[in-house]
C-alpha cells in the first residue's frame, strides 16, 4: 500500500504513481495489477477528489470497526523493541536507493537522549518545526519528543516559508526551533525578520549540513537560542550520535558537533583502519544503540558499512581533540548537501548522460555561502557541438527534481585524470572556492603528478 498526498508545490503525486502504474486506469481499488511493482495492491490518495484504481483516504478511515481496533491493540503487545519500526532511504555512496532499517530501541532512545541535551525533561518544549518529516529529523528529534518529553510540536506549513516559521514561533511561543543552516540563513536575512517577537526561544537544533560559524554566532544573538545546540548523525544511526551542550562554550558550538552521545561509542581510525592518536584526521565511526539493523534486504551494503563488532563507517573524516570534541573537516562519500538535501551526483550524472551533445560529465559539489553547498555540472561535449548553459539546465529540469539541477555549468575541454587514467575528482579541485559564470573559461588545472595515498573523493 501506499499513501499519498495530491500535490506538494509543483509536484503532481497521482501523475508520478501513474506514469510508474499504469495499470491503475483499468484496476478496481484494491485488485492493483502492475507488472513493475507486483506486490503493491493498494493505492490511497488524501483529499476528496476520485482518482481511478485508487481509494480515498477518508473512506479508509472510517470502515474501521471495533473488531479491528481490538486487533491493533492486540497486535501492539506481540512487538518486540528490537523489531524493525521504520526503513529510511538513503542513496549512499552509489547512488541507488537503501533502505536504512531502524528498530523502535534505535528512534526512541536517541529521540530520548536528544531532548535530555536541549533540556526538555526539565522545561516545558514547544518545537517549531520547519523541517521534513520524512526526515529524521523531523521524525525523530521532532514528534518523537512528544512521547519522550511531552513536547508540543508546531508545524508552521507543509513546506517551509520563513515568514510561516517566523509567525509560528511568535504566535505559539516556541521554545525551541529546529532548522538546516539554510533555514537559518533565510530567516536571519529576510527584511521582515525584526518584525516578529522571537524572545520565547532558548534553544533548539541545527543540523543536516554544516554549520557556518558566523550562521549560528548570529542565532545565538539575534534569535535568542542562547542554548541552542549542533547535531551529528546519519540516518543509519537513528540519526544523532554527537551532539553540543547548551552551556559549551561558544567556541566549541560554532566549531565542533559537539561530544558523543550517551551510550554512543566514537572513535577516529586512520587509512589502515586503526585508532587515530588524538587531534589527527580519520574517519569518523561510531557504534551503539543507534546503528541500524541493516539496509533492507541488502546485506552485501550491510556489511560494507557496519564491520562485524558493529562499527559504523561513517564515511566522514573527523578530527576528535583530548576532550572528546569532534570537527567534522570533510567526506569520504561522494555526496553533496545543499541546503539539508542529500544529492547524489551519479544520478544527475547519470541523467546529462542521456543528453546526445554530452561525452563526458563530473558533477561536484561548490561552496556556497547560504545553501552550503551549490551543484556544479562539468561536461565535456562531443567533437563539434555547442551547447548553453540554459539548455542543459532545462534538460535536466525536465528529468530531476528542481533542487538537483545543477546551479552551475561549466564546460571542458577534457578532465584531469589520475596515474591510472581515471577521472580526478573535480570536487578535490574546486573545493576552497565559489563558483561563478565564469568558471567555464578557466582551463582545467594540471593532471596531479602523484596521486599515492589519495583516497577516491
Amino acid at each position: 500500500m501506499i499513501i499519498s498526498a495530491e500535490t506538494f508545490k509543483d509536484q503532481n503525486y497521482y501523475d508520478i504513481l501513474f506514469q510508474l502504474v499504469p495499470e491503475l486506469a483499468t484496476s478496481k481499488p484494491g485488485n492493483l495489477k502492475s507488472h513493475i511493482l507486483p506486490e503493491l495492491k493498494y493505492v490511497v490518495m488524501m483529499g476528496d477528489k476520485d482518482y481511478p484504481g485508487s481509494l480515498k483516504f477518508s473512506d479508509v478511515m472510517s470502515a474501521g470497526k471495533d473488531s479491528t481496533i481490538k486487533q491493533i491493540v492486540d497486535l501492539q503487545d506481540t512487538l518486540q523493541f528490537d523489531d524493525p519500526i521504520n526503513i529510511q532511504f538513503t542513496s549512499g555512496t552509489t547512488g541507488f536507493p537503501k533502505g536504512a532499517t531502524l528498530s523502535h530501541h534505535n528512534i526512541l532512545n536517541n529521540s530520548f537522549f536528544t531532548g535530555m541535551r536541549l533540556d526538555f525533561h526539565n522545561r516545558p518544549a514547544r518545537i517549531c518545526v520547519p523541517v521534513p518529516l520524512y526526515h529524521c529529523f523531523g521524525m525523530v528529534l521532532a514528534c518523537l519528543q512528544i512521547p519522550n518529553h511531552g513536547a508540543t510540536c508546531v508545524f508552521p506549513g507543509p513546506g517551509f516559508d520563513p515568514i510561516s516559521t517566523l509567525q509560528a514561533v511568535e504566535t505559539e511561543k516556541c521554545t525551541a526551533l529546529y532548522g538546516v543552516p539554510t533555514m537559518f540563513i533565510d530567516l536571519l536575512n529576510h527584511p521582515q525578520f525584526t518584525s516578529y517577537n522571537l524572545s520565547s526561544l532558548y534553544t533548539g537544533i541545527m543540523a543536516g549540513s554544516p554549520c557556518p560559524v558566523e550562521t549560528m554566532r548570529q542565532v545565538i544573538a539575534k534569535m535568542h537560542m542562547d542554548e541552542v545546540t549542533v547535531c551529528y548523525g546519519t540516518t543509519e544511526n537513528s540519526p544523532v550520535t554527537f551532539q553540543s551542550s547548551r552551556d559549551d562554550v561558544i567556541e566549541k558550538r560554532v566549531s565542533t558537533v559537539g561530544k558523543a552521545h550517551p551510550h554512543v561509542e566514537a572513535k577516529i581510525i586512520d587509512e589502515e583502519g586503526k585508532l587515530a592518536p588524538v587531534g589527527t584526521v580519520g574517519e569518523l565511526c561510531t557504534r551503539g544503540y543507534t546503528t541500524m539493523l541493516g539496509y533492507w534486504g541488502d546485506e552485501d551494503k550491510t556489511r560494507e558499512v557496519v564491520l562485524p563488532d558493529r562499527w559504523y563507517l561513517t564515511g566522514d573524516t573527523a578530527i576528535m581533540d583530548e576532550d572528546g570534541y569532534v570537527q567534522i573537516s570533510g567526506r569520504i562519500k561522494d555526496m553533496i548537501i545543499r541546503g539539508g538535501e542529500n544529492i547524489y551526483p551519479l544520478e544527475i550524472e547519470q541523467v546529462l548522460y542521456t543528453h546526445p551533445k554530452i561525452k563526458d560529465v563530473q558533477v561536484v559539489g561548490v561552496p556556497d555561502r547560504r545553501l552550503g553547498e551549490e551543484i556544479c555540472a562539468c561536461i565535456e561535449l562531443k567533437d563539434g557541438e555547442t551547447a548553453t548553459e540554459d539548455e542543459i539546465k532545462q534538460f535536466c529540469k525536465e528529468r530531476v527534481a528542481r533542487f538537483k539541477v545543477p546551479r552551475y555549468v561549466q564546460f571542458v575541454t577534457e578532465f584531469p585524470l589520475t596515474v591510472t587514467d581515471k577521472k580526478w575528482n573535480w570536487s578535490v579541485i574546486c573545493s576552497g572556492t565559489t563558483c561563478s559564470s565564469t568558471c567555464s573559461t578557466r582551463p582545467p588545472p594540471a593532471r596531479p603528478s602523484n596521486t599515492k595515498g589519495r583516497k577516491p573523493g
